[in-house]
């Protein structure tokens, strides 16, 4: 399914079924917190000028006037189902008005992974002008963004906790020295060159 199959109307109602974006919480300098699931984005069905719409009409008159920060949650994203694509995110950058750009004060990023921290560090400072860049800030570990984000507050998806879980027994996925395929572990695994370097990472 693609987005010429679905109407505007139906496009945005497939984004608030799915909560890709909530203004929910708040985190521990009292702004509000603008939650950002990224493998619920259905990237495949929703054009991104439904996406600008969406966020114009739905969400940013939520944050209102104040200082706000952003919790983006890249836990088990793929760019094939959840990624929008450069050109998308850039115009969609782009048009965000002035006012909520000038308001927002730090992005958390979750679970980044090795392909964002590249694209991120290469690409970052011209792809988000107006100083966004310099707001970003890398969360490898749920325990580390409840130091900024006041935890009952946010409700995370379990699927994140389940992520969060496995990184514990398989660190060298931080640094995609391994694959993020999800397996079942009864015991933590051996460092074994063979299973610990992934063919994905020097593909």
């Amino acid at each position: 399914m693609s987005s010429s199959t679905l109407s505007e109307s139906e496009q945005e109602r497939l984004l608030e079924k799915l909560d890709v974006f909530k203004v929910k919480g708040r985190d521990k300098r009292g702004r509000n917190v603008l939650l950002i699931i990224g493998k619920h984005f259905p990237a495949r069905t929703v054009s991104g000028e439904v996406l600008k719409k969406y966020l114009e009409e739905k969400i940013y008159p939520k944050l209102g006037e104040k200082p706000f920060s952003v919790v983006y949650i890249h836990t088990n994203v793929q760019r094939s189902e959840n990624f929008p694509g450069i050109s998308v995110l850039r115009s969609i950058y782009d048009a965000i008005p002035m006012n909520v750009k000038n308001n927002l004060e730090a992005v958390y990023f979750l679970h980044p992974g090795l392909q964002a921290r590249l694209f991120l560090a290469t690409f970052g400072r011209l792809f988000f002008n107006g100083g966004l860049y310099s707001k970003l800030k890398y969360v490898s570990r749920l325990e580390f963004l409840w130091d900024h984000v006041r935890r009952p507050e946010i409700k995370v998806p379990e699927f994140v906790h389940d992520h969060d879980d496995e990184l514990e027994y398989r660190p060298m996925m931080d640094y995609g020295l391994e694959s993020d395929h999800p397996r079942v572990y009864s015991e933590p695994p051996s460092m074994d060159p063979i299973s610990v370097y992934s063919m994905r990472c020097i593909a």
